[in-house]
Parts: C-alpha cells; sequence; structure tokens
C-alpha cells in the first residue's frame, strides 16, 4: 500500500497564480531560499517550471521532514537538499541566495519569528534579489474581507501569537534592514504578494 504524501489543497489552489507571478521577478539564475517548505508542493511545482533556478527548501526543524518524501519522488535537479532553518538560530544554515519565497507563514509564526526572518533576509538578499512573501495581509490595520478577518480570529482562538499582519508593519521591518516594499500584488482568496528589493522607504511601490 503506498502511504499518501502529505498534502495542502492551499497550495494546490495557489501554486499556479504563484508561479505566474513568480516568472516575473525570479527571472535570472540564482538560488531561491525557501522558508517554510511545508508539504514541498510549492518546491516541487515551481523548480521543474524554472529550471534556471535552484530551489532552496527550508522548514523548521520540527516540521522540515514533511516534504522529504515528495521531494525524493520528484528528484528534480534544480532542488538543492531539504535545510532545517529555525529563523532565530543564527547563522542560518543557508546563507548564500539571491531570491527568497515564503507563503503563509507570517501569520503562523510569532511576530518575534516575523521580525527575525526579515533580518536573516536582510543579511542575505544581494542587491539584484528579492524577497516574494505571499499570503492574507491587513492594510493600515484593516481586513482586506471579512474571510480574511474571520480566518483571523480562528488563528488566535488557537494560538494568540498567531494573526493576520499588517502590510505597513511589515514594511517597517524591511526598512529597518535596509529593504523596501517595491510592489504588492492581488491574488485569489483574498491573498497577496508582497515584493521586498534592496532601496529606500521612496521608492516607488505599485498596486496590482
Amino acid at each position: 500500500m503506498v502511504t499518501p504524501l502529505p498534502f495542502s489543497q492551499a497550495c494546490e489552489n495557489n501554486k499556479a497564480p504563484l508561479l505566474e507571478r513568480l516568472r516575473q521577478i525570479f527571472n535570472a539564475p540564482g538560488i531561491v531560499l525557501e522558508i517554510g517548505t511545508g508539504t514541498g508542493q510549492h518546491a516541487v511545482h515551481f523548480a521543474a517550471a524554472m529550471p534556471h533556478l535552484q530551489w532552496q527548501p527550508t522548514d523548521h526543524p520540527g516540521a522540515a521532514h514533511l516534504a522529504a518524501a515528495r521531494l525524493e519522488q520528484a528528484a528534480l535537479p534544480g532542488i538543492l537538499p531539504m535545510l532545517e532553518l529555525d529563523v532565530g538560530n543564527t547563522p542560518w544554515p543557508a546563507q548564500e541566495f539571491r531570491w527568497a519565497f515564503s507563503a503563509n507563514t507570517a501569520h503562523i509564526m510569532a511576530w518575534s519569528e516575523v521580525e527575525q526572518m526579515f533580518q536573516g533576509i536582510g543579511a542575505g538578499l544581494p542587491e539584484d534579489g528579492a524577497f516574494c512573501l505571499y499570503g492574507p495581509f491587513k492594510h493600515q490595520g484593516q481586513f482586506t474581507s471579512e474571510s480574511n478577518q474571520a480566518f483571523d480570529q480562528s488563528l488566535k482562538s488557537k494560538l494568540p501569537h498567531m494573526g493576520i499582519r499588517d502590510l505597513e508593519d511589515l514594511s517597517a521591518l524591511a526598512e529597518a534592514v535596509g529593504l523596501v516594499l517595491r510592489e504588492y500584488y492581488a491574488m485569489p482568496a483574498n491573498n497577496e504578494m508582497l515584493v521586498f528589493v534592496r532601496g529606500r522607504s521612496d521608492s516607488t511601490r505599485t498596486t496590482v
């Protein structure tokens, strides 16, 4: 009997629209540091579609095993060996990368871990790189939909440290480490993708 692979319906639903955007941003060879690989569905889908990249999957030590079987089964040359990454433990095991990507992590992490994630990326992201952060976000403290507000309440009822983060608060974390929110894109299911790059706080911001 074949053991089913760990599976996320959310990853299955969003992998195509995410790929459409990531193709435009991760448009040159380099290592992509993925924070929070989870089931590995994104890693496999993106690495197969963008062979010019080397995809570096990572996850918290307690969750890094979840993607192992899927990554082994895929056996893609562009996927590097999984690394255990606790954002609060420095130096990070993956210090060389051109691009960074994380999906649906900021609202699960404690705020201190979100800060540490930006600090680690800020320390390693090169001048020509970009950090793409995907998930639901608030704008100026306001939810963008009733479903996101209900999701936020559900998260906090499980663990008080979780919750949907404010775009302006994340921008402040980025600016503290030399990054700026260059643009953000509306995505399906009331999610967004934020794109951070090296720059000053007066850089142009584009909403799409």
